[in-house]
């Protein structure tokens, strides 16, 4: 309606770029895994308006690995632009699916957060 992508969009954006990095490395079981990342921390900044259907990329890194927690930093380039038409960043917190209580990374899934680690 305005003319670009609404804000709200870009947190989807977000997810789906961490999210379906973690699944393709075999760190992350979305619908049956026994831990699940809950996002208790989100924000972004907007720089330049993009437009459904542009082509659109996801950088992600991880800007700080706790015991239960990573925070994600991201940013959402035009395709062939070199600067961010956003950034955002987020925190997860990984919990038991049942009791929702923080735990310890699996192993499995740290290996995998290394190796986008910036600390």
């Amino acid at each position: 309606m305005y003319g670009h992508v609404n804000n709200v969009t870009y947190y989807a954006y977000f997810d789906t770029a961490v999210n379906a990095y973690l699944a393709a490395q075999g760190a992350l079981d979305i619908g049956g895994g026994e831990v699940i990342g809950l996002v208790v921390e989100t924000g972004c900044a907007f720089f330049a308006p993009v437009a459904f259907p542009e082509a659109l990329q996801v950088g992600v890194r991880v800007a700080k690995l706790g015991r239960s927690s990573v925070r994600y930093e991201l940013a959402v380039f035009q395709e062939d632009s070199g600067e961010a038409a956003a950034q955002g960043h987020f925190v997860h917190v990984y919990v038991d699916r049942v009791s929702r209580r923080p735990v310890k990374l699996p192993p499995v899934l740290r290996a995998a957060l290394e190796v986008l680690s910036v600390d």
